[in-house]
């Protein structure tokens, strides 16, 4: 028998997309709702998918949920494109406005599938990382990993790129965008910037960008029903862009990619969002909690965040999430070796009890400053 002959070149050195999941007593690694779906939710989906005709194909464009979408956020319906996750959706943005002989510009460090996409689809990268700088909040010793606008908007407006892809807030490092800062780098060219909002439920509501974009063409909006609306496992987000964008977006996303109990899930969500506000409440004063928590602890840098997750830094990181695992079942998110963020970890906000026995294992590792 013949051997199969070999993949892509470019394949030849790159390694798979990698969660890091393993299995354990208690999950804080992948920013993921810890409640799962309110009562409510949960009763409407079940009653809702017994009348489900899963023998026929889905509306391939979700239509009744893009128009839910659309009205909850005051837009039209041509202006929403669904997909499977924010991730397609990404994807789709760089075959659609990237490829060989185009720029794509981010700031580390940020989502990894920016610049993995980058890579399959021959896009160029350009990335000005993000700096260090002290965060100054009553009441908390935190620092911020900031994106250096100067820098960012010098670079784009040199006019040679295509495509700029930043999130607020931003994963892993929680910190958001100033909207003075958007706003000039959308009038700076004419490249398509995308601002990644999968975590901004977790916000103050000041850094919802959606207000901008009947003003700027080139703005694209992402969210997610992942995080904050406990669908992780449904994989579906969706976008806000104009119809311009849009159109092109349709050219290259997969047929029927979202199918028919993603789309029903994302509608009873949307028909239900003021279930989830105690739960998002609650994530965001155990945030608060976490962060006041880990400042208190020897030898560690918090960094501010508005998402779901805290990121932060401390001698032997590494040493710290393999002790937890191992002795605790507690399951973090190793950033430790990664560019940008040496001796750092990510923790996802949990329930209170959660969030309680991650802090007293810390504490009983590293102690508590005087």
């Amino acid at each position: 028998m013949r051997k199969i002959r070999s993949s892509a070149a470019y394949l030849t050195d790159l390694l798979p997309y990698d969660p890091k999941y393993l299995p354990a007593r208690i999950y804080l690694n992948a920013n993921e709702s810890p409640y799962g779906l309110p009562a409510p939710v949960r009763e409407d989906l079940i009653e809702m998918f017994s009348e489900q005709t899963l023998h026929r194909y889905p509306d391939p464009l979700a239509k009744s949920l893009r128009e839910r979408i659309a009205e909850v956020n005051h837009r039209k319906e041509e202006e929403v494109l669904l997909g499977n996750g924010g991730d397609e959706l990404l994807f789709d943005i760089l075959l659609a406005y990237g490829g060989a002989g185009r720029k794509l510009l981010t700031a580390p460090p940020s989502f990894s599938s920016y610049e993995l996409d980058a890579f399959l689809t021959s896009t160029e990268l350009i990335e000005v990382p993000r700096i260090e700088q002290p965060c100054y909040k009553a009441g908390q010793k935190t620092a911020k990993l900031a994106v250096l606008e100067a820098s960012v908007l010098e670079r784009v407006g040199r006019g040679d790129i295509d495509v700029v892809m930043l999130a607020s807030p931003n994963n892993p490092s929680g910190d958001t965008l100033c909207e003075d800062f958007v706003v000039e780098l959308l009038n700076v060219s004419d490249a398509l910037v995308l601002i990644d909002q999968a975590y901004l439920e977790f916000a103050d509501s000041r850094f919802d960008l959606l207000r901008h974009l009947d003003e700027h063409e080139n703005l694209v909006i992402l969210r997610t029903f992942s995080k904050a609306y406990a669908l992780a496992g449904v994989r579906l987000g969706y976008l806000f862009a104009s119809q311009s964008i849009v159109n092109e977006l349709f050219k290259v996303r997969q047929p029927y990619s979202v199918d028919a109990v993603s789309a029903l899930a994302g509608k009873v969500v949307m028909d239900n969002l003021e279930a989830f506000s105690q739960q998002i409440a609650e994530s965001i004063s155990e945030r608060e909690r976490v962060i006041n928590a880990l400042s208190a602890m020897v030898g560690v840098t918090v960094y501010s965040s508005e998402a779901n997750f805290v990121l932060f830094q401390t001698k032997d990181a590494q040493r710290l999430w393999q002790d937890l695992y191992d002795e605790k079942g507690i399951l973090l998110r190793d950033f430790s070796s990664a560019p940008y963020l040496g001796d750092c970890l990510r923790v996802s906000i949990g329930t209170p009890e959660e969030n309680d026995e991650f802090l007293a294992a810390c504490r009983k590792k590293l102690g508590v400053a005087l």
